[in-house]
């Protein structure tokens, strides 16, 4: 299964990154293939999501790349204090943990995305540079563990969105990760079409964000599989 989440053209500013884990030999290792990639700075660490917490609203960091086990304050928890208190900084978690309910509480936490810790520095220097661009990015293990307990058979009738086809269609891209330009490659329609169902939708669900969006296509199912 490919990975949810995209990439249009590298940012060109340097994103700077806040790195939370509890294991220093992660925290090294991580920081030190980071600092190896033109455009990425790192410019904290943190050992726990209350630490990151302090760090994030001295350092104002645009990417949290954090762990879930931690202690005094784990990853979920700090995820959803990032949502309320600094949502100007994009949450992407990076586990060991595949397990289906973590993915989903991280997403409803406002994460930008979940990697596992398996994957290659490549995809996880792609997937920090498209939660930074403003999209979503689920690596290959994440989404099966997400989508593998649902099946078209069991799947619950989908219920009135109050949307048309159209934009049920282009919700579904945005859920997925796509950004504006791929959306309308994938719909052959215009970038500016798809902006303003992008707003269409926005408007009638009442969410503002790309996370948000991903979170009520799945717990609408209104994503495919």
């Amino acid at each position: 299964m490919p990975h949810i989440g995209t990439q249009d053209n590298p940012a060109v500013s340097t994103i700077r990154i806040l790195l939370v884990d509890d294991h220093p030999l992660v925290l090294e290792g991580i920081s030190a293939r980071l600092e190896s990639e033109p455009g990425i700075e790192v410019i904290g660490q943190a050992n726990n999501g209350q630490q990151a917490l302090e760090k994030a609203a001295e350092l104002k960091p645009d990417v949290v790349l954090m762990d879930i086990s931690m202690p005094v304050m784990n990853g979920l928890e700090a995820a959803e204090h990032f949502k309320n208190d600094q949502p100007e900084a994009r949450v992407l978690i990076l586990s060991m943990h595949e397990n289906r309910e973590y993915i989903v509480k991280m997403i409803q936490s406002g994460a930008a995305g979940y990697v596992l810790k398996d994957v290659s520095s490549d995809e996880l220097i792609r997937a920090i540079q498209t939660v930074h661009q403003g999209g979503t990015y689920f690596s290959a293990g994440a989404s099966e563990a997400l989508f593998s307990e649902f099946s078209k058979s069991d799947q619950p009738e989908k219920p009135d969105t109050g949307l048309t086809k159209r934009e049920e269609m282009v919700l579904k891209l945005i859920a997925e990760g796509k950004v504006n330009k791929e959306v309308a490659r994938a719909l052959d329609i215009s970038v500016r079409t798809v902006e303003t169902h992008r707003q269409n939708i926005k408007q009638k669900l009442n969410i503002q964000t790309a996370a948000g969006l991903t979170k009520y296509a799945l717990e609408h199912n209104l994503i495919s599989l």
